[in-house]
């Protein structure tokens, strides 16, 4: 009974010394942190960026673009400012007629003209990569799909009119990889001014119609006879100019000889022919010397 009547004088003890301003400061003091704690988990993503390997930042402040851009990795920044990746890796695009291997979905092949007024159909892929130093104008005069705006236009535009500078039979044989190469310098002039360079391009298949196709083909393959029967006649000719050169040799080592074979060598040859041989019987038949009489000389 005594317990109790101390632990309920203790209690009306505190309850007469609470301090409701001390009270309302800690609330006060709690409410604070919590909303700085709220603060920092929603903003503070705001005060620092990071830009992914392989792409650059563009910044924009309440619609205005920065020309400074930012680097791959760790940044700190202003709250305000956003901060825009665009990829400054090789990228390609591709106009093909297969389905689904180009930008575009169905039939993307390029059609040009050629010299003689005839359609050809063009697979072509482009490789290109957006110059960092150039990320920003890019983002400002064109956006983030500047392949659709600048890149694709340029390129149908640029094959139609280097293509129009050959004939079909060019493009389809001899001359391919010089009309890519025309391709690839003036899509260079075109792009590199914009911030864009173009790295490769490559005509990946050249498609005519039929009959035409057949008929280069015919022509290519006559042409080819004609050279290898020309190749043949080249290597007779120089065959028998080789005979005539070795049977030139021999007639002048032949008169070289003749000159060359008086009595006295041929004397001395049957003389050294006949002192090794066993059991020679030697018979004169010169009355003069003894030696053999060689008729002609």
């Amino acid at each position: 009974m005594g317990r109790l009547q101390i632990g309920i004088c203790d209690c009306y003890f505190r309850m007469q010394t609470f301090d409701p301003s001390k009270f309302k400061r800690y609330i006060k003091r709690y409410i604070v942190l919590l909303v700085l704690i709220f603060f920092l988990f929603v903003f503070g993503s705001s005060f620092w960026t990071v830009v992914s390997t392989g792409h650059v930042g563009v910044k924009t402040l309440f619609g205005k673009v920065y020309d400074e851009e930012v680097s791959s990795g760790f940044h700190l920044k202003n709250p305000f400012v956003r901060v825009t990746e665009m990829s400054v890796r090789t990228e390609d695009y591709t106009m093909s007629m297969a389905q689904g291997e180009g930008e575009k979905t169905g039939q993307d092949a390029i059609t040009a003209l050629t010299k003689e007024g005839l359609n050809v159909d063009l697979d072509i892929t482009v490789l290109y990569r957006l110059a960092e130093e150039h990320a920003s104008d890019v983002y400002r005069d064109v956006g983030r799909m500047y392949d659709d705006v600048v890149i694709r236009p340029q390129i149908r535009s640029t094959i139609r009119e280097i293509i129009a500078r050959y004939s079909a039979k060019d493009i389809y044989s001899e001359k391919r990889g010089e009309v890519t190469a025309q391709i690839l310098e003036v899509l260079r002039t075109k792009l590199s001014p914009r911030g864009i360079e173009v790295e490769d391009m490559l005509l990946r298949n050249v498609v005519l119609p039929a009959k035409l196709a057949n008929s280069i083909e015919e022509k290519l393959q006559a042409e080819q006879e004609a050279e290898r029967y020309e190749f043949l006649l080249q290597v007779e000719e120089k065959e028998a100019e080789r005979k005539r050169v070795a049977a030139e040799g021999q007639r002048d080592a032949q008169q070289i000889i003749n000159q060359s074979l008086t009595v006295r060598y041929l004397e001395y040859l049957y003389i050294e022919s006949l002192k090794d041989r066993a059991g020679t019987i030697y018979v004169p038949t010169n009355p003069n010397n003894g030696m053999p009489l060689f008729r002609g000389l």
